[in-house]
């Protein structure tokens, strides 16, 4: 029973942003549309098990939330506003319907929950919720966020969406460019969140990441169909990134669970379909002549899961890629990246030179990966005195319990030489 119960759950989730989406465009409540689909779980959780699985479980799920729709609709006190709604409701009822005669209304549905009028918090726990699946413990379990404050982020943006009329459609030529970029960095925020968990005791969420290139796949496809649109080479790129990251994840913990960084890593371990895929999806992406930041990182990525031992990673060309980023997205962090880049291609010292420069605008001073790279690159240079003092910094600012071990080994071997 276990077995089937996982199956139908698996089901649910797979096709829950369909139909959310597909029953939407009638009904423009998400809360009405979401207790409607969990009803026809707990309907599928009752029937499957003695009629079996359906044969198009998608169209099954369809009928049976609309119909837990229509019942709801009837239910309610205040109905005559309603009564257009349920007239067409009716009407598709009685309708053999098929999943292949149910438009796909996803992207619809993407772009009206990262609708800018919305916080970032917001589109990313509206997005996991209609369009992922996830419940809301496991959304406020993933971001480490209290239920009750993801409960109420995702009832507010539910209501702003209705009361605003927020429109559900694809947005017009003009607003295109703005909203997938929101789009794009609410799946990349998803993916991140998952592939180096903020705080916690495990590095990686593999859930979320999965969710993430699930997601933006979703997203690439519906784009290249979507007539007034086509191939869009950021969403692309953004895919390739996913896919060359995910790739090296399980090289990035030893068997005891410890963080093995990138230069350690076996490489043995990384998952060659993945990259294959991730490198001929960022050829496609490139090929569409529309560069962008996505494609960038990318391509940076593709360069280190093309070397097949550390030592051949070709640093020079990754801080060509980190020159070009740094014109497209100016910021900090890329900066940071750059100058390890810069490091690992000149040398330490020319690395820490651009560290310094950077922790003089004040901007990374509570950034703990900034004081990690500084903490590497004075440990490489041997000035084991100044490398203890921004480990010690680095593990005060770190919440991830993986990589505090891990900032805690290097402490205890520094400090071995430090007093020899």
């Amino acid at each position: 029973m276990s077995a089937l119960h996982d199956l139908i759950a698996h089901t649910f989730q797979q096709e829950g942003g369909r139909v959310i989406a597909a029953l939407y465009t009638t009904i423009r409540d998400l809360e009405l549309v979401e207790d409607a689909l969990q009803d026809a779980f707990v309907l599928a959780l009752e029937r499957w098990p003695t009629d079996g699985v359906p044969p198009n479980p998608g169209a099954w799920i369809t009928l049976a939330a609309r119909r837990k729709a229509i019942d709801r609709l009837r239910r309610q006190h205040t109905l005559n506003h309603k009564k257009a709604s349920l007239k067409m409701l009716l009407e598709l009822e009685q309708e053999d319907m098929d999943t292949n005669d149910i438009p796909d209304e996803r992207l619809k549905l993407m772009f009206t929950c990262c609708h800018p009028a919305l916080s970032k918090e917001a589109q990313v726990a509206l997005t996991l919720h209609t369009l992922g699946g996830l419940t809301t413990p496991e959304i406020a379990s993933a971001f480490l966020v209290a239920l009750p404050t993801i409960a109420q982020r995702l009832v507010r943006a539910k209501r702003k969406i209705r009361d605003a009329r927020i429109p559900y459609k694809v947005p017009p030529a003009d607003a295109i460019a703005e909203r997938i970029d929101a789009v794009l960095s609410v799946l990349y925020l998803i993916f991140n969140a998952g592939y180096t968990a903020p705080l916690g005791d495990a590095l990686i969420r593999h859930d979320l990441c999965a969710e993430a290139i699930r997601l933006a796949r979703i997203l690439a496809d519906l784009l290249a169909k979507e007539p007034s649109m086509g191939e869009d080479a950021e969403a692309l790129g953004l895919l390739a990134l996913m896919l060359l990251h995910d790739a090296r994840r399980k090289a990035r913990v030893d068997l005891a669970g410890e963080l093995v960084v990138l230069e350690d890593q076996d490489r043995t371990l990384w998952d060659q379909h993945e990259i294959a895929e991730g490198v001929a999806m960022l050829e496609h992406a490139l090929s569409l002549n529309a560069p962008g930041p996505y494609q960038a990182q990318a391509a940076i990525s593709a360069l280190h899961a093309q070397a097949r031992r550390a030592e051949e990673t070709d640093w020079e060309q990754i801080v060509a890629l980190y020159d070009l980023l740094c014109e497209m997205t100016p910021s900090p962090i890329v900066e940071l990246n750059r100058a390890v880049a810069v490091a690992m291609a000149e040398g330490s010292d020319a690395g820490l030179i651009l560290l310094d420069r950077l922790e003089g605008t004040g901007e990374l001073g509570d950034y703990y990966l900034f004081h990690a790279a500084r903490a590497d690159l004075l440990r490489r240079t041997g000035r084991m005195d100044e490398a203890q003092a921004a480990y010690t910094r680095t593990l005060e600012l770190c919440q991830n319990n993986t990589e505090r071990s891990f900032l805690r080994r290097r402490l205890a071997e520094i400090k071995g030489q430090v007093h020899h």
